[in-house]
Parts: structure tokens; sequence; C-alpha cells
């Protein structure tokens, strides 16, 4: 199954990164746990760990920007209060959250030098995967989002059907796991972006700014998407909000409504070292804000509706159990050949 560049997609004059994908990061790295069980689960964990040392010793700094609230996003309050994240970053099903943070929690304290720590903010995400999952029967456990953790790994990033994507469904397509990633230069020096996207939202599927052909907006508007960001370039946590919120942009693009039943979260966070919180060094480099931020910004927008594109084309057709009809259900996946042709046909506006 091709990625989006393999057909010609282009988005954003900004080139990827080697990988194209937020792995491309220093230090990020990403890991799944995918629950394909009999005829109805189709479910799972995605980790994305920001650095390899004790994220609860050193908190990366963090931002969070909502564009519908229809959600359950775990320590969504205390990311916005102080601004930073200590834990791996964990995407769940709906109704698996507690059990993911559960496993996120307990994977801090395990940690060496973690041993009188009494208070732990896991950050989880979720969306809503009953379209293929029979997600009243609870099967993620704490022990899988522990196996997610440690099998989170850097270089090239599994897509479209793993993971917290095995269930998700987008545009009335099968979605999943996506991710791209820029290259960026911020004052004068090089840095990386990363995206990691779990799409399960819905609107008119949009490419270049055209509708494509088969999608059927009108049984798949609701829905929802978890947006993760990450970058190495030193940023403090208003500067994440900000780029956080920068990622909607991109998934507009794709044509998304943002639907009243949707719950559409974007989370960013700096892996640079020397603005990371705790530790013996304390902030040892100086934040780029204002204009600096304008590259980053453009990248954020890119990579996110790559990153959706990537969900799409790297999924496959999946058969399951719709919770809500009670019956056994099939999500087809996106075909490929009908996206290059679309591309052939009309694209980019700045490619010509």
């Amino acid at each position: 199954m091709p990625r989006a560049r393999e057909l010609g997609l282009v988005f954003g004059p900004t080139e990827p990164g080697p990988h194209n994908a937020i792995t491309d990061v220093p230090g990020v790295a990403v890991g799944h746990l995918t629950l394909l069980e009999g005829e109805r689960i189709r479910t799972g964990v995605t980790a994305i760990v920001p650095h390899g040392g004790n994220p609860f010793r050193e908190k990366v700094p963090a931002g969070l920007a909502v564009m519908n609230g229809y959600g359950k996003l775990a320590g969504a309050t205390q990311l916005r209060e102080l601004g930073e994240i200590e834990t791996a970053v964990l995407l769940t099903n709906t109704l698996a959250v507690g059990r993911a943070m559960e496993g996120a929690i307990r994977h801090v304290l395990d940690l060496p030098g973690n041993e009188r720590v009494g208070s732990v903010n896991a950050v989880v995400g979720e969306t809503n995967d009953g379209r293929l999952n029979d997600i009243r029967d609870i099967r993620v456990t704490a022990d899988h989002a522990l196996a997610a953790i440690a099998s989170a790994a850097d270089g090239a990033v599994a897509e479209g059907v793993v993971g917290a994507g095995t269930g998700t469904v987008a545009f009335g397509y099968k979605g999943g796991i996506g991710t791209s990633s820029r290259r960026v230069a911020v004052g004068g020096v090089d840095h990386r972006l990363g995206v990691l996207v779990q799409s399960n939202y819905g609107g008119r599927l949009t490419l270049h700014g055209h509708g494509v052909p088969g999608a059927t907006p009108t049984r798949d508007a609701d829905g929802s998407v978890m947006i993760v960001i990450a970058t190495d370039a030193a940023i403090d946590p208003r500067g994440l909000e900000r780029l956080a919120l920068r990622a909607f942009a991109g998934i507009a693009r794709t044509g998304s409504t943002f639907a009243n039943g949707s719950g559409d979260y974007a989370i960013a966070f700096s892996t640079h070292p020397g603005v990371r919180r705790g530790g013996a060094r304390g902030r040892t480099a100086d934040y780029a804000f204002g204009d600096a931020l304008g590259g980053l910004f453009e990248a954020a927008a890119d990579a996110t509706e790559e990153a959706v594109w990537n969900s799409l084309l790297q999924a496959h057709t999946v058969d399951g159990w719709s919770t809500t009809r009670a019956r056994p259900a099939r999500v087809e996946a996106i075909d490929p050949q009908r996206v290059r042709d679309l591309v052939r046909r009309r694209p980019a506006p700045d490619s010509t």
C-alpha cells in the first residue's frame, strides 16, 4: 500500500525528514499494541514516547488545542495548567482510557528514581472505534498499554490498521494511524517537526480543494481525531499551544466539518533538552517565539494533512462489529488508484 508521496501527493513546500514520520524528531519513539481477536475485536493502543529518558524526571513542555471538545482526553487540565507532559502520550479507544492511564502510570512508577513519586498525570487520548470494534467488550488492559510503551522505537512507523487506529473510520473509509514530518529552519537552525494522527472523523473528503469521488459524508459526519505534534525546537508552552492549534488547518483541508459530535484534539510538545523540566540542568536554551515560529506553524498544518492521507492510504479493508447496530460491519479502504488518478487530473496548486 503506497503512502501519499508515492502517489505524487505533496502538501506544502517544506521537505520531510528521512522517515517522513514523527520519529524524525530526535528522541521520539512510537509503539503499537494491536488487538485483532475473533470477529468483533478491532482495537489497540499507540504510544508516543517523548524521549529516551525518565519522562517524569525530565518533563517536556507542551501545549493543548481543542477545536471541538466531544471527547475524553485524560490529563488535559493539568497539561493546560502546567504546560508539561510527564508520561508517554497514549492513544486508544473511548472506553479504554482508564486502563491505558493505569498502564502509563505503572510505567512511570516503575522507572528507577521514581520510588517516591505519589502523583502522575497520565495523558491519554481516544477516539470511538465502535463502528468496527465491539467497544463494550473492553479488551484493552494496562498490560497492553505497557506493551505499547515497551515496543516504542524510532525509525519508520507502522500506519493504517495498527494500534489505536485498528478500528477507526474516516470519511466513510477505513482510517487509522498516520504520520508525517517536516524539516524547518528556526532562527537559522535546522529543526524537525513531526505529526502523528489517529483519524476517526468525517465531513467531505477533500484533496487540494477538490472533493474526492466516492466519499460519502452523509453517513460519516461525526467522529474524532487525535493529533500529536513533536518538535526539537525550543518552544514554551504558550508557543506550543499556538503550534497545536495550527494542526486544525490541516484537518480542515481534508474536509472536516468539526461536527458537534466530534472530538478534535491536538497536543504539541518540545523535546529540546534545554527546555525540559526537572533534573540538575534546568532550562539552558532560549525559547523561540514570534516570527521565528512561522515556519513551524506552516509545517504543522502541512504535516497534519499528509498524516491523515497516510492513515487512509496505509489502511486496508476491515471486517468487524458495529456496536451501535449490533451486527457485523465492513469498512472499505480507499482505492489508491482512484487517488492517483485524481492527483494526475488535479495536481497540487504549487506543483505546476
